[in-house]
């Protein structure tokens, strides 16, 4: 490979690594605290337009992906009693739309939005998926 092609190459990478940094690094650290209900919701619904929706929409996502994994584990359908239910069929997706949909309507309950945020998800997920 010719020095030309393989600089060209290298810039293109580097371009493409500054590219995803500064994509990454949109928002603030501090924007993405789980202290409260509240924290979760305002970064699960961060809009599709903003400039740190990517990074706001995988912190959600991983957020209730691990709560739900951990749930799933504790309670291992034997030893303690589920409090999630889901249907083997819903996604991530799902509930996240669960939670917004749960944490609007909740949005003037102060005792429920400033509590732990895996309260807040757990409750969400299941008043949508409840065990019967």
């Amino acid at each position: 490979m010719s020095s030309i092609r393989f600089l060209a190459k290298a810039a293109a990478v580097a371009t493409f690594v500054g590219a995803l940094s500064q994509t990454v690094n949109a928002a603030d650290a501090d924007d993405y605290k789980f202290k409260t209900t509240q924290d979760l919701y305002n970064i699960c619904s961060v809009k599709a337009d903003a400039a740190d929706y990517v990074p706001a929409l995988h912190a959600c996502r991983a957020f209730i992906e691990a709560s739900v994994q951990y749930h799933d584990a504790v309670s291992d359908r034997k030893n303690l009693k589920r409090l999630i239910c889901y249907t083997k069929d819903a996604t991530i997706a799902d509930g996240r739309e669960a939670f917004l949909a749960w944490a609007k309507k909740n949005a003037g309950n102060e005792k429920s939005m400033n509590e732990m945020p895996v309260i807040g998800l757990v409750r969400a997920l299941s008043a949508k998926y409840p065990c019967k």
